[in-house]
């Protein structure tokens, strides 16, 4: 018998204190509670924890140390009407595990119920076959690291350029990065990585997905898997599949069960020595055990009522507001502890620098409508951990109600899709789109400014993850998703792209450069706008999916960013938007424009201007088919001082905006706007030009090219 002391109920999870560890397991519905220790050769002992106190089931084994391996099994009721699913015949993963070893193996010994059973919830018909040969065990580790004088960058929002990337696409083709790092934490943190990274000016890399997930039964029975990661089963454990040292990377069989936490952690380290900030793509929202007739891998074993919003009236089935299969009760004090904790973890312990909530309106829904004042949200005001750190929502789920863009509370920033939408609208010509055009070019003081959130509550962003990367939203009308193995029918058909005169790839130059000249009228608008740019992984080269707008399920070159042949020219604008954004604080003020007049010279922090030069009429907003304009911002009249309290100067600028099918003549506004200009930016030249274009006059006209922008900074 193996040694066992009372231990303690807090912290959850393992806690290896340097002469054993700790174990503890909320579960109120668990009646008894078997730890369960593996050793190399997997074979199992099982150790009752002893106590239990506020529904934590907690025990102490001496001797036991970081590398072992263990899961729990859960003694109780199984009633699915009940909402109870205990079996303990189901190895268990520990919902507080800080490291996971090994991946899931489907069989139908995962399930409480047997495939081919025609009433797979009769618990007459209980699945006892022992889950334990096929799920991956979690790992006690040592949580010591050496952060040396690590800090965070703490970049202002102001000052941030958000990048999107998956860790494993992101470096998997790079030929820089020796071979056994391709793909993985250690990759990411190569020299090679983030000299490129600090070339393009992000500040910030927002990764999809890295706590452990497991990919959907059904799809890797298509032969496919969940390569996007949004399938969460561990909240506080990294990915291992992202280690260099495991076996899924040529590493030995018993190698890398815990290596890859500290890979992560000198990966986090790497990139805040390069003053890049570390923001996760995390999903609170739902678990990988999906709907009723999911497996049974953590949760739904350990306390399904607790961990799971179910059906008023009928718990056997799950309320679903991610379209995922189920949805975490926030609702319930332990599943709300779980989600803090983790948030918290991965701060202190693992030193990231925010969070980005996928589907986070779902973690809005106390009862059924999405509400502002829900525990969540009060939980995270009150954290002076969680508090502290960036925090982004996509502010819209699946259900009723759920699209909520502009409604999150004020410290909350948020993907605004309404940005994206209007911006793919205005370039490919879309009829009245100018007036929310105007709206998103400075800041979306429509949607924010209501409830005195700034600017920055806005993240711009033209392409992400979800879609068509930049080079196909100019490339196709169309979605072409049949590698995906659903008919084509998986992805959304409002994709607002075009293809410029013919679907897909082209020899045809007049389509291609008229493609090139779209994607960097984007990547202007983006850099351009008020608000926080995010810019998606590869679209600044050049990366196609080839169609393919929905690629979840592609862990291959439809997925992953190629370094073979990159758009040099593409790239070189980009560092140069990147830099003109940077050198100058009118493109990325922290306070809205107020439209007045400003003492220093008179002028309107902004101004609107038609093509004439004139400031624009109400029916000039008004006319349907105006697809150009001109606004002037005023360096001169920021009102928000720098972190000293000293006013802030800067260079006034021209936009010229021409989203017209043809040229169009622009006449600059008067002397009292600027005597002289010079071109700063044009989306039909390259960087090496701008400067070469001469200079012009107030009165004098420009010739601007159709559907391009240009940008000119007054000359003092």
């Amino acid at each position: 018998m193996r040694e066992v002391w009372p231990g303690e109920p807090y912290p959850l999870g393992a806690t290896w204190n340097g002469s054993g560890t700790n174990f503890a397991l909320f579960s109120e519905v668990a009646q008894r509670v078997e730890l369960c220790l593996f050793d190399d050769q997997g074979v199992e002992t099982r150790v009752d924890l002893p106590e239990t106190d506020g529904f934590v089931w907690h025990g102490f084994l001496p001797g036991v140390g970081p590398g072992q391996r263990y899961g729990y099994r859960v003694h109780g009721p199984y009633d699915p009407s009940e909402g109870n699913r205990c079996n303990p015949a189901k190895l268990l993963l520990d919902p507080y595990g800080k490291a996971v070893d090994g991946e899931v193996r489907w069989n139908e010994a995962l399930f409480s119920y047997h495939l081919a059973d025609p009433d797979p919830l009769d618990e007459k018909r209980l699945n006892t076959e022992d889950s334990a040969p096929y799920l991956p065990k979690n790992v006690v580790i040592n949580p010591f690291f050496d952060w040396g004088d690590d800090r965070s960058p703490r970049t202002p929002y102001a000052e941030t350029v958000i990048y999107e990337a998956h860790v494993k696409g992101l470096t998997k083709l790079h030929p820089e990065i020796p071979e056994a790092q391709r793909g993985t934490y250690a990759g990411l943190a190569h020299p090679a990585m983030i000299d490129h990274l600090k070339d393009l000016g992000v500040t910030a890399v927002e990764l999809m997905p890295v706590h452990q997930y497991v990919p959907e039964h059904a799809m890797v029975a298509r032969g496919l898997t969940n390569y996007w990661g949004y399938n969460t089963i561990g909240f506080l454990a990294p990915h291992n599949a992202y280690g260099s040292a495991g076996p899924q990377n040529g590493g030995p069989p018993s190698g890398g069960r815990w290596e890859h936490v500290l890979e992560f952690k000198a990966m986090v380290r790497a990139l805040h020595q390069a003053g890049i900030e570390v923001i996760l793509d995390v999903v609170y929202n739902h678990t990988a055990e999906g709907d009723h007739l999911g497996p049974t891998l953590s949760f739904r074993g350990i306390d399904s009522a607790s961990y799971y919003r179910l059906r008023d009236g009928d718990k056997r089935y799950l309320l679903d507001y991610t379209g995922c299969g189920n949805s975490l009760n926030v609702r319930h004090p332990h599943a709300l502890q779980l989600i803090m904790d983790s948030l918290r973890y991965w701060v202190l312990e693992m030193h990231v620098d925010g969070f980005r909530f996928d589907l986070a309106s779902a973690l809005a829904r106390e009862l059924h409508d999405v509400d502002r004042l829900a525990a969540f949200f009060d939980l995270v005001q009150q954290d002076p951990v969680v508090s502290q750190v960036k925090l982004i929502a996509e502010p819209w789920d699946v259900g009723e109600g759920g699209y909520q863009v502009g409604n999150f509370p004020p410290l909350w920033t948020e993907w605004n899709g309404k940005y994206r939408d209007t911006v793919r609208d205005f370039w490919r010509g879309a009829y009245a789109t100018l007036p929310e055009f105007a709206f998103r070019l400075t800041g979306s003081s429509d949607l924010y400014e209501h409830n005195n959130r700034r600017p920055v509550a806005s993240i711009n962003f033209v392409t992400c993850h979800d879609g068509f990367p930049l080079q196909d939203l100019v490339s196709y009308d169309h979605k072409h998703n049949e590698a995906n193995g659903e008919g084509n029918r998986d992805g959304t058909d409002d994709n607002r792209s075009w293809n410029h005169g013919t679907e897909g790839p082209t020899s045809d130059p007049a389509i291609t450069a008229l493609r090139d000249r779209q994607k960097r009228n984007f990547l202007a608008t983006l850099f351009l706008s008020q608000g926080v740019p995010m810019l998606s992984a590869g679209d600044e080269s050049g990366r196609t999916q080839h169609g393919n707008n929905n690629a979840y399920c592609q862990d291959n070159e439809i997925s992953w960013v190629s370094w073979a042949d990159p758009d040099e020219d593409l790239l070189a604008f980009v560092r140069a938007l990147s830099a003109l954004r940077r050198d100058h604080p009118v493109f990325r003020r922290r306070r809205f424009f107020q439209g007045g007049p400003f003492e220093a010279d008179g002028l309107h922090d902004i101004a609107w201007l038609t093509p004439a030069g004139e400031e624009m009429t109400d029916d000039d907003w008004h006319a349907g088919y105006a697809k150009s304009l001109m606004v002037f911002l005023n360096g001169e009249a920021i009102t928000e001082p720098d972190p000293r309290g000293r006013s802030v100067r800067d260079d006034s600028f021209l936009i010229l905006v021409n989203a017209h099918s043809e040229t169009m003549n622009f006449t600059l506004p008067g002397p009292e706007f600027g005597e002289r200009w010079e071109f700063a930016l044009d989306t039909t030249r390259q960087p090496a030009e701008w400067a070469k274009a001469g200079t012009e006059k107030a009165g004098d006209q420009i010739e601007v090219a159709d559907r391009s922008l240009a940008v000119l900074r007054r000359l003092r």
